[in-house]
């Protein structure tokens, strides 16, 4: 059974649907452990009450975010995650992360990448005048919400829409989507080739 690392920095509403769908047999995997980059942040405590590990640590307490992510790796050593869940993780994956586990980090963000990438994508969406938006589940690679994309939904964006409106539609549907994503790479049915995610072809096809 694959192992998950879910890293989150606020109130871990998408950790939570990883962590209920692994209990329910949805996904195939463990929740091995919850990192926070917040001490105090509310995924913590979820996280506790549903039985996982769980750390934190800011950082600022370090004196660069190399240190800082060196000791994210160490922490995360004796877990052996096969894959590390950014379940709204407000931080940009660096060197010392990637380095160990390229690949193998999964991030979900509320747009349709690649477009709105970064921070306030819905305002960005709102301000476009997109007719449409949504959700990816994506692969993270060294840049910003640029690595290859496993799944996306899409949801409407209406006239009377504001940046509030249009996150809490997009968070309807993002659940769902991480779940779904996460429940197929477990079961080993999805493969990156020439940084697209396609499925892996079954024994015996041509």
């Amino acid at each position: 059974m694959k192992k998950l690392a879910i890293f989150a920095s606020g109130r871990g509403s998408n950790a939570r649907a990883l962590i209920d769908a692994c209990r329910s047999g949805l996904i195939e995997a463990r929740p091995v452990v919850l990192f926070s980059d917040h001490p105090d942040a509310p995924a913590l405590a979820m996280a506790r009450a549903a039985g996982v590990d769980c750390h934190a640590f800011a950082p600022r307490e370090f004196a660069d975010k190399a240190a800082y992510e060196n000791a994210v790796v160490e922490m995360l050593r004796p877990y052996a995650p096969d894959y590390i869940c950014l379940a709204g993780y407000m931080r940009i994956v660096g060197a010392p992360i990637l380095a160990v586990y390229e690949g193998r980090i999964v991030n979900i963000h509320p747009a349709l990448l690649p477009s709105f990438p970064g921070l306030h994508a819905q305002r960005q969406a709102i301000d476009a005048g997109v007719k449409v938006s949504g959700c990816t589940v994506h692969f993270v690679d060294a840049g910003m919400d640029s690595g290859p994309i496993i799944m996306q939904t899409v949801v409407p964006v209406f006239a009377s829409d504001d940046e509030t409106s249009l996150a809490e539609r997009i968070l309807t549907v993002e659940h769902p989507t991480y779940v779904e994503a996460m429940a197929a790479l477990c079961r080993d049915e999805l493969c990156i080739v020439k940084r697209k995610v396609v499925r892996r072809m079954a024994s015996g096809e041509e």
